[in-house]
């Protein structure tokens, strides 16, 4: 089983302008402690700071909660975690459409066999998705549907935005890797297997040498029940492994994205991100 450890540095700042007299907010951006990846440390700086909380959230994510109190122009946000991440073990056995469509397995994961506004793809889509597997044991669908998706979708940034939704990218026929993993969360969900989002970091180069700082970004990948939660990445068609680094799941991003709130102001804010992950060992 091979292991690596990263530094990841993760900062966003939102430019107001004009003066806001307050802020409340919630970050997602604390990487997961679970069994193939611990988070060895991490620290949040937050600036200006007037109380934050850090709890679990429904879907086991790491949540700081936080307000800014007073006159401020801007909120500078930074997360640094270390983290280890080691391969996935792999179910001994897949899942057959039988065990998929027990009593057992939909109540456990009911909330990821049903479709959300972010998910939902036209009929006439799901119908011809349903064609093209027929036949196909569960692991095979997952792989083709994969192979579909990135057929017929370019990988295209700037195009989408935030609040883009499976049904967009789609008839757009591109995306970004927030997209793919909608239309492919859409996809399986109405083959009756179940789907979530997952948020985190990918290693922008997984032969780089330690201890070069690399400029990296957010990105998102699927995993899918068989037994055990399986990852997946649809915008590269790559098993999840020790480049992958997760910080939160949910039904769709809205249940994950890094950074939500509101202020009181007229101003409008600008956000800069950047994101740099280091390889450690």
């Amino acid at each position: 089983m091979s292991t690596r450890r990263y530094r990841v540095v993760h900062t966003s700042t939102y430019a107001y302008t004009g003066p806001i007299s307050a802020s409340h907010n919630e970050l997602r951006m604390t990487p997961l402690t679970e069994g193939n990846q611990v988070t060895l440390e991490s620290r949040l700086r937050i600036r200006p700071l007037t109380w934050s909380h850090t709890y679990k959230d429904y879907w086991g994510t790491s949540v700081t909660a936080l307000e800014t109190a007073g006159t401020h122009e801007a909120l500078e946000l930074e997360a640094v975690s270390t983290v280890e991440c080691s391969d996935a073990v792999l179910p001994a056995q897949a899942s057959t459409w039988e065990e998929l469509r027990s009593d057992g397995v939909r109540d456990q994961c009911w909330e990821y066999l049903h479709d959300r506004p972010r998910t939902e793809l036209p009929s006439e889509v799901l119908d011809w998705f349903s064609g093209q597997v027929e036949g196909l044991e569960p692991s095979l669908t997952v792989q083709r549907v994969l192979e579909l998706i990135r057929e017929h979708m370019e990988y295209e940034a700037g195009w989408t935005v935030a609040t883009t939704n499976a049904a967009e990218a789609w008839e757009a026929r591109k995306g970004v890797c927030q997209d793919f993993v909608h239309v492919t969360v859409g996809v399986l969900r109405h083959l009756g297997i179940p789907a979530r989002y997952v948020s985190g970091y990918l290693t922008p180069d997984p032969n780089a040498a330690i201890g070069e700082a690399l400029t990296g970004e957010s990105h998102a990948w699927v995993e899918w029940f068989q037994g055990a939660w399986t990852g997946i990445d649809p915008t590269n068609l790559l098993a999840v492994g020790v480049d992958h680094i997760i910080v939160g799941r949910g039904r769709d991003y809205d249940d994950v994205a890094p950074f939500t709130g509101v202020y009181l102001g007229d101003a409008e804010a600008d956000l800069t991100v950047e994101v740099t992950v280091t390889r450690l060992s």
